[in-house]
Order: structure tokens, then sequence, then C-alpha cells
């Protein structure tokens, strides 16, 4: 019941789906249903809740358990939200794996963990599969459906639907590889941007505008392979006009940074001083994020009608 765990449970009730909660300790669990309510009336009233349901109906649909047999009792899916902790994370499919059926999905929100290191050995391991959001998942759409190497295909297949039901965008992996497809891309942007600030090119907020202002902007609504399309006549054409240039200057990309010492520190000076290490100034920061990323998913959704 944290953040991904909170998120994920608003997908669904928004999706018509009735969610049961699970976290070990009540406390954490009313908290966690203070501050779903809470999102959900604050966006009723600024117009941004996703689905057809009033706060109150989609609220109805949430109950909260700290029992895991009861939680999962009567589930069709299974959506785990445990810390990035591979141990943690085997200790509670091990426990799943003991009381649930042949029928129910046992899905993970793990962003970098191997699906061949958290479910091999279950005895339901062809209904596993990882289902990795991106944070916060009510905001941003998509999904990465990672299948174990014995993964049934129709567990991929049912995953996708729900998803799709749910207004999510799921992307579905042909194979399991390390970081999955999103972190890859992003680990290549930050590995770049730290080496770029490392060596005195830019500053760390210009780096961060060269994205928001300049990549971002068109990778908001376009992938980089249709911008490659679209920014000669064709990708046979871009390859044709910028192969050799393309690989002369990734031939001079440096080696992997290790993200610390005197440019982590070089980063962290200039961040902290744009946006203050505060609980409440991050706090503030994430929901103008969040209110930014409601916009843009509004857009987004008109521009697809359109």
């Amino acid at each position: 019941s944290g953040l991904i765990g909170c998120s994920w449970a608003m997908v669904f009730a928004a999706g018509g789906y009735k969610v049961k909660l699970h976290d070990i300790a009540q406390p954490q669990l009313t908290s966690a249903l203070e501050n779903i309510r809470k999102q959900m009336k604050e966006m009723e009233e600024s117009g941004s809740l996703k689905g057809a349901l009033s706060a109150e109906q989609q609220l109805a649909l949430i109950s909260v358990c700290t029992d895991l047999k009861a939680a999962v009792e009567g589930a069709t899916f299974i959506q785990e939200c445990t810390p990035e902790n591979l141990e943690l994370k085997k200790k509670i499919f091990s426990q799943l794996d003991l009381i649930v059926g042949d029928n129910v999905i046992l899905s993970s929100s793990t962003s970098c963990l191997l699906p061949s290191k958290l479910f091999t050995g279950l005895k339901h391991v062809k209904q596993c599969i990882v289902s990795h959001p991106v944070n916060p998942p009510y905001f941003v759409p998509l999904v990465e459906i990672v299948p174990h190497p014995e993964t049934d295909p129709s567990t991929t297949e049912r995953t996708y639907a729900l998803m799709k039901k749910i207004g999510q965008s799921p992307v579905k992996l042909n194979r399991e590889i390390e970081g999955f497809v999103l972190n890859r891309l992003q680990y290549a942007v930050i590995s770049e941007a730290w080496r770029l600030v490392g060596e005195g090119v830019i500053s760390p907020t210009d780096l961060d505008l060269v994205m928001s202002d300049g990549l971002g902007m068109r990778y908001a609504f376009i992938g980089p392979l249709e911008t490659m399309h679209l920014n000669a006549e064709g990708i046979s054409n871009y390859c044709e006009r910028y192969r050799e240039g393309m690989k002369l200057v990734l031939n001079t990309f440096g080696p992997v940074p290790e993200f610390s010492g005197e440019i982590q520190q070089k980063i962290s000076q200039a961040m902290s001083e744009k946006i203050p290490v505060v609980p409440k100034v991050l706090d503030a920061r994430r929901k103008r994020r969040d209110d930014y990323l409601t916009g843009l998913a509004k857009l987004k959704k008109q521009m697809k009608s359109d």
C-alpha cells in the first residue's frame, strides 16, 4: 500500500474493478485509504478523475486487508508492489504460490528484477508475469509486460487485455532482458547526461532543459524511431543521411559512470538549489509534476481522438 500500490489501486478502481489493498500494518492501510480519498476528490474537482465512475463509487470498490490469504480470496489478478528487494519479493510469491488457484495471474511491479529470478521454481510459474508500471502509474499509462520463460501465452494475453481495459498502455516484451526496455532507454540518457555534465560541457540545469524543451517535446507523443522516420524521407533515407554521423558521435561516448564522487555532488548541488531536498518542497514539486502529467494525458487523449 505504498505509492505504487495505491496508484495501482486507483487505476483498477477507475476501471470498475473491486480492489483489495493488502499490507502487514493496519495503520499503513488506513493512511493509504486516506491518501487515495484525498487524491480522488481533488482530481474529481479538477475534472481529471479517470474512469466513468464518481470518486465515491471508485472509493467504494477499494477495501483493505492485513491477512494475505483473505486478501487474495476470489482474486483474478494479483499485483505485487513490495520494495525492490529480490528476497522479499520471492518470499511473497512463495506464499502466494501456496494459496492461489490455477486461474489467477500473479504479477509483479518490479522495475528491474528478471522474471526468471522472481518466479523460477513456483508451481504456478505459468501464471506469473511482470507488469512494470511507470511511476506514478495513475498518471503515466505505460506498462511493460515481461514474461518468465515458462509463462503461458494466455497469461500474457490476459494481462495485456486487462491493462488495455483499465486505460493503461501495455507493451509486450518477447523475452526478459536486464532493465526491460524503459529503463534501458532511460539509463542510456542518464548515463550520457552524467558524462556531459561531468566533462564540463553543460550545466545540470541546462542539461535538463535540453530534454524538457528539446527532445522531450516530441518524445511526449512520438518515439525515437518515428522521429527518425519523420526527420527524413523515411527510416532508410535517415540512415543514408545520418548513419556515419551517428556512428562518429556514438564512438566518442565514454565508459559507464560510477554515479558518485564529485560529479554526483555537482549535480546534487544544482538540483538542490532548484528544488531543496525538503519533504514539503519535494511533495509540492511532485504534485506539480502529476498535475502537468494529467494535463498532458488529456491532450494526448484529445490528439488520439482527432
